[in-house]
């Protein structure tokens, strides 16, 4: 009887894996929340940005810390692919391992992740900052970086207003061209020109996530030039901004740099509370982890696309940082509200802003 048992046993169990499609058990579920693995770039999870926002809500699910992921290997993990050969490989030996949700940052994965989800129908997979994927096991987020970028903007220009400086420029370095950076860029210039329509502005573009060296020897030169502000939307790379800010507002020079996607008020410290980011464009990715994770667990999980924009906290500024005036901060909580409300309106592309006299002609924004 025990030898039939055990038989059984073994025959049931070989006739779930088949029901499965072949996958292998998910990872240990104790508590039977849902399990999930972040699948990020080469700039990993320690970027300060995009995929630390992402990892930071994912951790922050499970009641965990990003200090102290006691989840991590058994509910949650991560896996960094170091090229763009390895997207496939990896979506898809994720979605064999079994976890119920599988979550890539950027749209560098956007082609990927549109081969594989087919392949695995009943997987879900969840993609930020990409709106074309349009498979039905994939929900697909979205945001509206040129409202949190206009404030960062403003935030900016009113600052330079208030030291005194009459004629201030900014900068803008952006990572790989595209409308996604667009909105960044974008929202930012309409900010500052909503302040000083004038106002003198140049942007970069890095063409890389993950090489802070070229942002730092472009914002040393804007810096020299007299440029007051660089706002970086450029991953990894834009740590070089904060990098050369520090340096120079080490030596008293009075420069500022923008970070964004997460507070970076505190990779800008250099004395006590002082940190050259005078504020951040906070693009809160942690949201999107949480939403499609209570999605998956309460059952609504489905494909589509989710806009998030300020008013449902999907995008922001930082005041972290106490040498921000506090009028400054009122004036742009107003133009915050008014945002909100439409009654300011924004223009996501760079054909758009020009055609509305909101950008100025010669930069090097695509909007595709």
């Amino acid at each position: 009887m025990k030898k039939v048992s055990i038989l059984l046993l073994v025959l049931l169990m070989g006739t779930m894996v088949f029901a499965q499609g072949g996958k292998e058990a998910a990872p240990a579920q104790a508590d039977g929340r849902p399990t999930i693995r972040l699948l990020t770039d080469a700039t990993g999870i320690d970027d300060k940005s995009f995929n630390a926002a992402a990892w930071r809500g994912i951790v922050e699910y499970y009641g965990d810390t990003v200090e102290n992921a006691t989840g991590r290997g058994t509910l949650y993990d991560v896996v960094t692919a170091q090229t763009q050969d390895m997207y496939i490989p990896n979506l898809r030996q994720a979605a064999d391992e079994g976890y119920d949700l599988i979550m890539v940052t950027g749209f560098t994965w956007a082609d990927a992740l549109g081969e594989v989800a087919p392949q695995y129908p009943d997987q879900k997979f969840t993609i930020v900052d990409v709106d074309w994927v349009g498979q039905p096991n994939v929900m697909e987020f979205i945001y509206s970086e040129e409202q949190g970028s206009y404030l960062v903007g403003m935030v900016a220009a009113l600052q330079a207003k208030e030291d005194g400086i009459a004629d201030p420029k900014f900068g803008f370095i952006g990572g790989v061209p595209g409308a996604t950076i667009t909105k960044f860029e974008m929202g930012y210039v309409q900010g500052i020109l909503s302040v000083f329509p004038d106002a003198e502005i140049y942007d970069y573009y890095a063409n890389d996530w993950g090489k802070p060296e070229l942002a730092k020897a472009q914002a040393k030169n804007w810096y020299d030039m007299g440029v007051y502000c660089i706002f970086s939307a450029a991953g990894g790379t834009g740590n070089g901004t904060i990098a050369q800010a520090k340096e120079y507002r080490m030596q008293g020079k009075n420069v500022w740099a923008i970070g964004v996607d997460s507070d970076q008020y505190a990779d800008g410290l250099y004395s006590g509370d002082k940190s050259a980011v005078l504020t951040s464009m906070l693009k809160r990715v942690e949201n999107s982890s949480l939403m499609v994770l209570e999605a998956v667990a309460d059952g609504s999980f489905k494909g589509g696309v989710v806009q998030m924009g300020m008013a449902d906290d999907g995008v922001g500024y930082s005041t972290a940082n106490p040498e921000l005036s506090k009028s400054v901060v009122e004036k742009v909580e107003a133009a915050k509200a008014d945002v909100i409300s439409g009654k300011i309106k924004l223009y996501k592309t760079y054909k758009d802003a020009l055609a509305n006299g909101a950008a100025p002609s010669g930069l090097s924004a695509l909007d595709d």
